[in-house]
């Protein structure tokens, strides 16, 4: 078996800047582009893209930038992986598309195979694909509403599911994904996270989940919920990872109560947490789970798989949608999990796990030695961590009160000197880790480096 460190990179693996950020290049784009793209489409980075591979991104005045967020966890075997790009020109080569619903094809039959084979559960499963992670979670609601005959929808705080009407509502953070954009779709009902930081239950979970259980049943009921649906590892709210014990219990109280989980393993799936998926290290096997982002190597693709006798209960019809298994994104998918699988992958992310928060936590030692406690905590699994910046007392001790302004500075000030690190977080104050899991280990040091001194500058 060959391994990440075997990696030919078609680009120079390094930092490099020729111009201020953003260059006279990316600020002439950037004019054009508020005279014809939409306001309301964001952009964490004020420079456009070039060229990317490996662990970097060339944007288009030539600056080598390190990549520490791979497109929101996406560009997991490298943004021009050789063996994707391959898979995709062979594909293009033949046809582009001719819809699944029409004229099928083997590759969407291939990656369905696959996705039955990699997700949790020794028992026969079904998949259907789509196009992005909040299209395969309203799928996996649609799924989980026919089979169970029931109509109620249970999710948690700081959970994000995506931006359409029904995910909006499963979406717990108002702004900037909600706000004036309801009415919601109905039916939908949030309980409490097991956050460990700043949960007064701490790290016991199996306190938490009864604490949910509970109001689900006083408030909502058993007998009219379909289905709960929960980040094994919460993305934009911050990359929670609950406490031990929260999702089995879970899990648990849906199998006696014949309500599905669901796990919205989106951001979290496919090698990014050491394993194939998140929910693995819980010992979860999901009744529905849903896929997207890391699945194709950049390519638009999603998926649900679940339960055969779940997923078959919709009628001919139900489920599908135009481009849906689009078979360019398929042949995009099934090189990247052999990618994946040949490059081990998950041992891969677990290997920067341990850079990641060897080096995050030396930096808190010693801004907490010198009477600046602003990192209040590091978490996260695999190469998916998470730094909780906060605002100290005034006499230099910790508080837990968020500190977004200290947060965007310090990705700022990475970003003048050529790093790519992302925010999230309910209060806005958390930095999120999400390089790619090609990248080699000199130059996500060389990343740290520069992120943990940004911390420092900054603090």
């Amino acid at each position: 078996m060959t391994t990440a460190t075997d990696i030919v990179y078609r680009l120079p693996q390094e930092r490099k800047l020729v111009s201020e950020l953003p260059g006279p290049r990316s600020m002439e784009i950037g004019a054009r582009r508020l005279a014809s793209v939409a306001a309301g489409v964001g952009s964490s980075v004020p420079v456009f893209a070039a060229d990317a591979d490996g662990g970097v991104i060339v944007d288009v005045d030539g600056n080598s930038l390190i990549d520490l967020g791979s497109g929101i966890a996406v560009t997991s075997v490298g943004a021009s992986n050789a063996a994707v790009a391959a898979a995709v020109a062979e594909q293009a080569a033949h046809f582009t598309h001719t819809c699944f619903m029409v004229t099928p094809y083997e590759g969407y039959v291939a990656v369905a195979e696959k996705l039955n084979e990699l997700t949790p559960g020794d028992f026969e499963k079904r998949t259907v694909l789509f196009n992005s992670g909040a299209e395969a979670v309203e799928n996996a609601v649609k799924i989980a509403r026919l089979s169970t005959r029931r109509n109620a929808v249970i999710t948690f705080d700081h959970a994000y599911h995506g931006r359409t009407n029904l995910t909006m509502a499963m979406t717990a953070k108002s702004m900037p994904y909600k706000r004036n954009f309801g009415p919601f779709a109905p039916e939908v009902y949030r309980m409490p996270m097991s956050y460990p930081y700043r949960d007064e239950l701490g790290s016991d979970g199996v306190a938490a989940a009864k604490r949910a259980i509970s109001m689900i049943e006083k408030q909502v009921g058993a007998e009219t919920t379909a289905a709960i649906v929960i980040e094994p590892i919460q993305g934009e709210g911050g990359f929670i990872v609950p406490a031990p014990g929260f999702l089995s219990t879970l899990a648990e109280w849906c199998t006696a109560h014949r309500v599905l989980f669901i796990a919205d393993e989106v951001q979290a799936g496919f090698a990014r947490t050491g394993t194939w998926f998140a929910c693995e290290q819980e010992g979860v096997e999901p009744d529905l789970i849903t896929m997207a982002k890391g699945i194709a190597g950049g390519m638009p693709l999603s998926a649900v798989t679940g339960r055969a006798d779940i997923m078959d209960t919709v009628h001919g019809g139900g489920l599908g949608g135009t481009y849906g298994g689009n078979p360019v994104a398929c042949a995009a998918a099934l090189a990247a999990i052999e990618q994946m699988e040949s490059l081990d992958l998950c041992a891969r992310a677990r290997h920067i796990e341990t850079i990641v928060t060897e080096a995050l936590s030396v930096t808190k030692d010693e801004l907490d030695g010198a009477g600046l406690p602003v990192i209040g905590d590091i978490r996260g699994r695999g190469a998916m961590i998470a730094v909780e910046l906060v605002t100290p007392a005034e006499d230099g001790t910790a508080t837990r009160d968020p500190n977004p302004d200290l947060t965007a500075a310090v990705a700022k000030t990475a970003l003048a000197q050529g790093v790519v690190a992302l925010t999230c977080g309910t209060y806005g104050n958390v930095l999120r880790l999400l390089p790619p899991l090609v990248i080699g280990d000199d130059l996500l040091r060389d990343g740290l480096a520069v992120l943990c001194q940004a911390l420092k500058d900054n603090a």
